[in-house]
């Protein structure tokens, strides 16, 4: 029967001093109640042990440590626990204190009575006696009262005081006084006052009460040794298995196989541990399987063996042969041990349990699980064994106390996580049905069933064992412990059998012998010397073991013991000589079993049978046991091994350590070899197989010492030490550039480190490490160079630094790097939104002041980035600021301001998106011009009009440019390659530019002075070449006139201006065509002609308005030059005889002119013959003004009639004729001069008609063209003119339409243009249109 808080050590501990302080309290007529506080059970054990470290009652009163003691023991501070503690230990503990001090023993009285003559004399019979209740009462009416004023003295005659039967005096004061608080011992009949007792009573105890003396005499009995009461009940294996799952099921409430083993593992040490549950269980422990039978199969049993069973019974796992196998020490043992050579049965249930312990002689134990629940096993190496018994005698000496072998009885256990805290390494399983335990010589195990098991145990000892089998009983000698069986004996008896030992087993019991007679040797030399002269030969092994134990240590004597023959049957070992008795040592026998003679010819029969053996195994233990250069090869080791198996040495430790250490260093010589070679292997480990993994530096540094640690020597060993100690360097250099801060110059040094670590083939934890750092590296090296001014003097980009930063989320967090993300992710931040406020300040709308832009731009100063935005920001701030200079100092300056620069500001004024205060100001003045120009152009354009008002208002410079010059460039004639020095008016952009650019109004009269003169020679230049066209020599056939360009036919109109003809039906003639008025064509009438006094008007406008345009230069030009022609107009009309005026101007102008066969004019028209220069010149002019003079009308007029009054004369040459003659006259001179010759040219038509077209042609060259502008007309009609310059350029002329071209610009050579006709693109497809 196991209750399981007694089984706990410590629990032990503490239920024994609770039976002794109940027990105190019980004598002293009390019932212990334990208190309570906080709601717990007092411990009143560490209460009484914490006082007494702290000093005592009274020191811990004087000193306060109540408290201290009460957080001690786990209570809350602050709650006036101490002072609940003084008052308990004060009441419970503090009496038994004294008690056990022997503070409240009466002390020494001044007279001492005999026995009989007892101060409290008792009758035989007398009243008092038979009055008196249960041994104690009060003493009031039994004690003799003194007389008043007299004392009762000692000193009294003695007999007077005998004769006081009732006369009860307290032992401790000794007076007789305060009758009513006298108590009486129930066990002596002592008296004593309540308050004389220490400590004193304060009420009279209610129980029995027991004084001073008899409580010693009763506490002082000594405590019965602890062990297991056996159970009343005997139980059958079916009624056991139901009982213990019944309780089990109960207690768990649940079924028994689904409780788990954690749970019932924790509730098991629960209740060990605890006072206050008191579980109670049985184990059917120590069933001898000789008398009950057993779980293997047994030859010749009450079972019968099934057929397919038989193979189990020679079987060695069988544990009913395993003890007695030949390899097993135990089979020389003569009597057959029940549970060590015999196997034990084990019926267990939930909660039963083995305490700590050892084996017997600590030999070998197997316990095997035949079904049931596991069992869980705990154990300690043997090598702490001394180390968990001191533990545990620490924990509880009072146990060891009384029991100095308590631990052999099986009866105490203890916390393994106790016994671990201090050290102890203890390991634990779970056994489950079909598995074996084996426990090793002097292993502590201990431990409990899960639940109804059964299970069957034996001992077995190796040849390993037998020097820890003398060891053993040495130690049982000092515990004075029984031994089951005579080691010496065992050993005698294999060595009376030496030629049939096996030869491990020989050696071990020739070395074991030599011990033993060296030992038994030293003892009778020590017996012979203490007087011992008997001596007597006796056969111990014929006797029982208990009949031969040692009367002091209880050790079996064997070999010899010491006797006397005043204690028949009573031995003692040589050991204990002195103990035997008190009579002369020369009255001692020694007895033995053999002589030293006999002995030592037992041991050399011994010695002969192993020799062979010992010599190996002594030259074995020698080469496993060298030490550092005495180190022998691996091929001695092979050498041996080759020995064992040639001599058939049986299998032993001795022979697996040599061939396991061969082993292994073959292996790790084969592991080293490969690691040398630097391949990628497999690491061998010990009983673990090969793995396909790299070796670790701390492997590989335990490979290197196992390498050393071997009892052989490698050659490999120190190549690998070497190759460690490169490991070591790499890893002390990575550690120490790890451990630095994150460089951006460390890349190439981590590479190196890579590189170098690439190399070892051993996994080093640093690899990754360093990639991760090279990564960071390298991510930092790119924000450096990204920040670098110099590499990127843009500076970081929005989109780089997204980049970096998307690159460093993927690195590995470390502080350098997190700094830089965190500056980059605080830049990017800041620069995201300066570039949103940027962006919104120039999308804003009304656009923001220029000094929220520059302020705006004060904060992006300083920051180290690329912000398009910003930039864009800045620009248009600059732009700004730019623009209000030009518009302040457009204010500040004299000059008036031209159209085209105002207009170019207000739209680079659009273009900055900044609020300009000027703007307002500039597009009011820019749309006052064009107001003023839209005005200007209702004045003067007619309706549909294809010119432009600039073209209406600047002289007509583009007259005539159909026409050049026929002649062909040559050195010294053309322009020279130099820049010239006036601007080229080719078009009318070309003026308005010229006029916009122009710096003042003086400079727009100069360029438009050069447009005049370009008009003046272009118009005569056209008006005699339309004029040639109507020769009559003309071929009117091929001629082109009109604007529909087709020849003269039927009634025609002549322009007064260019001296064309145009078809009556294509134009509208005038109205009246008798009316003196200057008829033009619809060419050469550009514009309504308003009267002076408007135009005049329109510039006043203009110059209020204070802004220069072409248009308005172009006005103020034409009303300057229509002054100054109106003066130059009135002197000719005022020269003019006034006769001539009054003449009818009328007539027939059908025959007045020349005589035309196909076409006939309907209007008049001045002619040309007889005119002079200078009158058709100002007659040009009057009709090339688009203002409405009267001067026109009236110089007309008197043109006309005086024209018409010379038309009869028949003047042959006219002027202008003269003027083609000179022309000719003159360019032949120059061509002779020259020495140049005219290239020829072959043309389609006679040599006649074609020397009329040259004259008509120079002629009209002459005549609208001076000598000094003759290079300026000189102009290709190409599409795309290269404008060739140089010493010569080569012409060719068309023969279809006479235009001159560049020859390089129409890809004519110079012998193809003097051989062959050539016609100009425009002609050759109008031929070949007119052709189809």
């Amino acid at each position: 029967i196991q209750r399981l808080n007694e089984l706990e050590a410590q629990t032990r501990v503490k239920l024994n001093f609770l039976d002794q302080i109940a027990k105190f309290w019980e004598l002293q007529g009390c019932t212990l109640k334990i208190p309570h506080v906080e709601r717990k059970i007092l411990d009143l054990y560490q209460l009484n042990r914490l006082v007494a470290e702290e000093g005592g009652f009274d020191l811990v009163c004087r000193e306060r440590r109540w408290t201290k003691i009460a957080m001690t023991m786990g209570f809350a501070p602050g709650k006036a626990v101490g002072s609940h503690l003084r008052a308990h230990y004060e009441r419970v503990l503090y009496p038994y204190h004294l008690f056990h001090s022997g503070t409240n023993l009466p002390v020494s009285l001044t007279y001492r009575l005999n026995a009989s003559d007892q101060y409290c004399v008792r009758s035989e019979g007398g009243e008092g006696c038979e009055n008196r209740p249960n041994l104690r009462r009060r003493m009031g009416s039994f004690v003799a009262k003194p007389e008043p004023g007299k004392h009762l003295t000692f000193a009294s005659n003695l007999t007077s005081l005998r004769s006081l039967v009732d006369l009860y005096v307290c032992l401790m004061c000794g007076t007789g006084n305060d009758e009513d608080r006298l108590l009486l011992c129930d066990g002596c009949d002592d008296s004593y006052h309540t308050f004389c007792l220490i400590p004193p009573l304060s009420d009279v105890p209610k129980g029995d009460w027991r004084c001073p003396k008899c409580l010693a005499q009763e506490c002082s009995k000594p405590q019965e040794a602890f062990g297991f009461e056996q159970a009343c009940r005997d139980y059958s294996l079916k009624s056991f298995g139901e009982m213990a799952d019944s309780f089990k099921s109960d207690y768990f409430n649940m079924p028994v196989h689904m409780v788990p083993t954690e749970l019932v593992e924790k509730e098991f040490w629960r209740l060990v541990g605890t006072i206050e549950e008191d579980v109670t269980v049985e184990y059917g422990a120590d069933i001898a399987s000789k008398e009950f039978g057993s779980g293997f199969p047994i030859k010749g049993g009450k079972f019968k063996v099934a057929p397919h069973d038989e193979k189990y019974l020679q079987c060695g796992w069988n544990l009913n042969n395993m003890a007695m196998m030949t390899p097993s020490v135990l089979t020389h043992v003569t009597a057959d041990i029940c549970g060590m050579t015999l196997p034990w049965l084990y019926v267990g249930m939930c909660f039963s349990s083995f305490c700590w312990h050892i084996e017997d002689h600590w030999s070998y134990s197997i316990n095997y699980l035949h079904w049931g629940e596991p069992k869980t096993w705990y154990g300690a190496p043997g090598f702490a064994a001394e180390q968990l018994e001191a533990v545990m005698k620490k924990l509880a000496p009072e146990l060891f106390e009384s029991q100095p072998d308590l631990l052999h009885q099986l009866v105490t256990i203890m916390n393994p996580n106790t016994l671990m805290a201090h050290g102890v390494p203890i390991y634990r399983t779970n056994q489950c049905a079909g598995e074996f335990i084996i426990t090793f010589p002097r292993a502590y195990h201990s431990g409990f069933n899960q639940g109804f098991n059964f299970a069957e145990a034996v001992n077995f000892c190796t040849v390993d064992w037998m020097p820890l089998g003398r060891q053993c009983v040495e130690h049982y000698r000092l515990l004075n412990r029984y031994c089951v069986f005579s080691h010496d004996e065992m050993v005698c008896n294999m060595a009376m059998k030496a030629d049939r030992l096996d030869v491990v087993l020989a050696s071990a019991v020739q070395k074991d012998m030599r011990l033993m007679i060296k030992e038994e040797r030293e003892l009778r030399d020590k017996v012979r010397k203490m007087g011992v002269v008997q001596c007597e030969l006796f056969k111990y092994d014929l006797l029982a073991d208990d009949e031969r134990q040692c009367v002091k240590c209880r050790t079996t004597c064997y070999l010899s013991a010491l006797t006397c023959p005043c204690r028949p049957g009573v031995q003692v070992c040589l050991h204990h000589g002195h103990d035997l008795c008190s009579c002369p040592v020369s009255n001692y026998t020694l007895n033995y079993r053999f002589t030293l003679d006999d002995l030592y010819p037992m041991m050399n029969a011994v010695r002969q049978r192993a020799e062979s053996y010992d010599e190996w195994a002594a030259r074995v233990t020698e080469v496993l046991e060298a030490k550092l250069n005495k180190k022998r090869n691996v091929t001695v080791f092979r050498a041996l091994l080759e020995e064992s198996n040639e001599k058939s040495f049986p299998e032993n430790d001795l022979l697996r350590q040599l061939r396991l250490v061969t082993q292994d260093a073959e292996k790790c010589s084969s592991v080293a070899q490969q690691l040398l070679k630097g391949k990628r292997q497999t690491r061998y480990r010990t009983g673990g197989g090969n793995s396909p993994n790299q070796l670790t530096v701390e492997e590989m540094r335990s490979f290197v010492r196992q390498l050393y640690n071997l009892p052989c020597s490698l050659t490999q060993a120190p190549l690998l030490k070497e190759l460690l100690n490169s490991i070591e360097d790499f890893q002390q250099h990575s550690e120490k550039l790890l451990s630095d801060e994150v460089s951006a110059d460390s890349v190439s040094e981590i590479e190196s480190l890579l590189e170098e670590g690439s190399q070892f083939d051993v996994f080093l934890p640093e690899l990754p490490l360093l990639r991760e750092r090279l990564e960071q590296t390298r991510w930092l090296a790119g924000v450096q160079q990204a920040e670098d001014p110099v590499s990127n003097p843009c500076g970081l980009s929005l989109d780089c630094m997204r980049r970096l930063i998307d690159r460093g989320v993927g690195l590995t967090p470390h502080p350098s790097t997190e700094r830089t993300m965190a500056r980059l992710q605080e830049l990017l931040t800041i620069s995201e939104e300066m570039e949103e406020k940027a962006q919104a300040l120039l999308k804003a709308r009304p656009p923001e002041s220029l000094e929220k832009l520059s302020s705006m731009l004060t904060q992006v100063d300083g920051v180290p980035a690329y912000l398009p935005n910003c930039l864009l920001l800045q620009d248009t701030v600059n732009r700004a600021k730019d623009w209000l200079q030009e518009a302040e100092d457009l204010q500040a300056g004299g000059q008036t301001p031209v159209l085209r620069s105002l207009s170019d500001m207000v739209l680079r004024a659009h273009a900055i998106p900044v609020r300009l205060e000027p703007l307002d100001q500039l597009e009011v003045l820019v749309s006052e011009v064009q107001a003023w120009k839209e005005s200007a152009a209702k004045t003067f354009l007619i309706k549909n009009s294809p010119f432009t008002l600039l073209e209406v208002l600047c002289p007509r410079w583009e007259v005539g440019s159909s026409l050049k010059k026929k002649m062909r460039k040559v050195k010294g004639e053309g322009v020279s390659s130099g820049k010239k020095k006036l601007v080229k008016l080719d078009s009318m952009s070309d003026v308005e530019r010229a006029l916009s650019d122009s710096k003042d109004s003086a400079s727009a009269m100069f360029t438009l002075a050069e447009v005049r003169l370009k008009e003046q020679e272009s118009l005569c230049s056209l008006r005699a070449a339309n004029e040639s066209k109507l020769l009559p020599t003309a071929d009117c056939a091929a001629l082109k006139v009109c604007v529909c360009q087709k020849p003269p036919m039927g009634a025609m109109l002549q322009c007064e201006l260019c001296r064309d003809a145009f078809h009556s039906v294509c134009v509208r003639g005038p109205s009246d065509p008798l009316d003196p008025e200057a008829w033009l064509c619809p060419l050469c009438l550009r514009s309504t002609k308003p009267s002076l006094a408007k135009i005049q008007t329109l510039l006043s406008s203009l110059q209020r308005i204070r802004v220069r345009l072409p248009v308005g230069d172009a006005l103020r030009y034409m009303i300057e030059r229509t002054g100054s022609w109106q003066r130059r107009a009135r002197g000719v009309i005022d020269s003019y005889d006034h006769s001539l005026t009054s003449q009818d101007c009328r007539g027939d102008w059908g025959v007045s002119g020349q005589e035309q066969s196909v076409f006939y004019t309907e209007q008049r028209c001045i002619p040309l013959q007889g005119l002079s220069l200078e009158l058709e010149e100002l007659m040009v002019e009057g009709l090339l003004l688009q203002v409405s003079v009267p001067e026109t009308q009236q110089l007309y007029r008197h043109l006309l009639s005086a024209a018409t009054s010379h038309s009869h004369k028949g003047e042959a040459i006219t002027s202008a004729e003269k003027k083609a003659k000179r022309r000719m006259n003159r360019e032949e001179t120059e061509i002779r001069d020259r020495g140049i010759k005219p290239k020829s040219k072959k043309q389609r038509m006679g040599t006649e008609k074609r020397r009329e077209r040259k004259e008509a042609s120079v002629s009209a060259s002459d005549v609208s063209q001076s000598e000094d502008s003759e290079e300026d007309m000189t102009q290709c009609p190409a599409e795309k003119c290269l404008q060739p310059e140089g010493e010569e350029v080569y012409w060719v002329q068309c023969d279809c339409c006479n235009r001159w071209f560049h020859m390089i610009c129409v890809g004519v050579s110079a012998e193809l243009a003097a051989e062959e006709d050539y016609m100009c693109v425009t002609c050759s497809t109008t031929n070949a249109g007119r052709r189809k």
